[in-house]
């Protein structure tokens, strides 16, 4: 898995010399997974890495022992050009190590909790979880604000790899956060996942009014060439990291939801497995 992880980085960064967007962080490594996907059984997926993943507050760039990923200037590099075997295995090095270094806890351990009624984690000693984003480029400006040519334009260039990934690895579970990940993977993939309303992950407001909470789950089918593969789809509308009103009592209901799914997938998948043998 890791040579396949190391081909993709490069082609990631081939694709990345050619892009024209301004707010692509062009010194700024590809991130084509954050954690060990060689172990990994359940995957989450963002929309892109966050800008903080390179910069601090202030907008300066990530050095020394705050550095999470690699760059031009940590390569030695001038241009994405000069890239050689060496920097690609330390642009993933940092990739499949993530959560053993530096990570941004203040952002993936909230997803963490989501998952850890699987008894599954990114972190030691499972790392049986791993992260991926359906554009692997972090931009400067947030994706919400992206105008929506250019967010055509990174998804087109970049979907094929997140295909690549999926139906490479073990991954069996993939858990979207948030209905603007949701709308995009229906896209790329040309699915539609089914949509439950339920009233324990909805949001409050003034006024008694109250944001909907929808659970979508699904059946994700790929084939690529001579390679099947069936991986099981949870989602659920609230981004759990930046929507108002996601307290700790949504926050565990929403983890009740997943655990729900992934034993009822997963003791579904061993018995068929033993049937077969």
């Amino acid at each position: 898995m890791s040579e396949r992880i190391e081909n993709i980085t490069k082609e990631l960064v081939r694709v990345q010399r050619s892009l024209t967007i301004d707010s692509v962080i062009k010194w700024a490594s590809p991130v084509p997974v954050f954690g060990n996907i060689g172990k990994a059984k359940i995957a989450t997926l963002g929309l892109n890495p966050s800008n903080l993943e390179f910069v601090d507050k202030d907008g300066k760039e990530l050095r020394n022992h705050s550095r999470r990923f690699q760059t031009l200037e940590s390569l030695g590099l001038k241009d994405w050009r000069d890239l050689n075997l060496k920097h690609v295995d330390l642009i993933v090095n940092d990739c499949l190590n993530y959560f053993q270094k530096n990570p941004y806890d203040a952002w993936f351990k909230k997803l963490d909790y989501v998952i850890s009624g699987t008894q599954k984690s990114y972190y030691f000693p499972s790392q049986e979880v791993c992260h991926l984003d359906i554009v692997p480029y972090a931009t400067s400006t947030k994706w919400g604000n992206m105008n929506q040519a250019d967010k055509g334009v990174l998804i087109k260039k970049t979907s094929d790899f997140l295909s690549q990934i999926l139906i490479s690895s073990d991954i069996g579970f993939l858990v979207l956060n948030g209905q603007g990940v949701i709308n995009i993977f229906e896209e790329v993939f040309d699915i539609t996942l089914n949509k439950k309303l339920d009233d324990s992950i909805s949001l409050p407001r003034t006024n008694n009014r109250r944001v909907a909470g929808y659970i979508y789950e699904g059946i994700l089918n790929l084939e690529i060439q001579d390679k099947s593969k069936k991986i099981n789809v949870f989602g659920f509308n609230h981004n759990i990291q930046s929507s108002y009103g996601i307290s700790s009592k949504i926050s565990k209901e929403i983890r009740n939801r997943f655990t729900e799914n992934y034993y009822k997938h997963d003791k579904k998948g061993r018995t068929e497995s033993t049937t077969n043998i």
